[in-house]
């Protein structure tokens, strides 16, 4: 781009600057998509915990598989840019694992919810206008989403561990974006 730009007759220069300035600027304006960080607008991200063991002998509160501890360091890299103000988590060992290495990473403290009474969590959450991150299961975490951008939205399969709810909040709307992890344990 900058050979370029040296080549260019002097009325293109300008344009050339500024296509250098906006490749400059694209990185940026991406974290600023990421998670807001004024008082209106803020970000609520909503995963369930990783892969649990099925065969534990404590099926009331299973650990993390081998596989589960590697989504939860994958989910600490994802989200290691991500401008993350408070975690919550059910007081579950695989909820509590799973975030973890974020937490540590972000020097936050995890605060437990009751995820018997989401509708109390998603006003608790909307009032505090933070950019949040919270852990939960399959059956919780598709509900909360739908709270948070009073839509109905129901449990997902078990099977699935990839996915992220993306809640943007401003003054005027709320937004919400699935995303799909391509995280493989092997």
């Amino acid at each position: 781009m900058f050979f370029i730009h040296l080549l260019l007759p002097s009325v293109m220069k300008r344009t050339a600057s500024i296509l250098t300035l906006l490749t400059l600027l694209i990185p940026l304006g991406f974290n600023y998509l990421i998670a807001q960080t004024n008082n209106e607008d803020f970000t609520i991200y909503l995963i369930r915990h990783a892969e649990k063991d099925l065969l534990s002998e404590n099926q009331t509160n299973p650990p993390l598989t081998k596989c589960g501890v590697k989504r939860s360091d994958f989910f600490k890299d994802l989200f290691q840019e991500t401008e993350i103000e408070k975690i919550y988590s059910t007081n579950y060992s695989r909820t509590k694992n799973t975030v973890m290495p974020i937490a540590l990473a972000k020097i936050l403290e995890i605060q437990y919810y009751d995820s018997s009474d989401l509708k109390s969590f998603s006003e608790l959450l909307i009032n505090s206008k933070q950019n949040t991150l919270v852990v939960g299961h399959s059956n919780t975490t598709p509900v909360l989403a739908g709270l948070l951008t009073e839509q109905v939205m129901g449990p997902f399969d078990e099977s699935i561990y990839n996915r992220i709810y993306k809640i943007v909040i401003t003054k005027d709307k709320k937004e919400l974006f699935l995303i799909e992890t391509s995280f493989n344990c092997k």
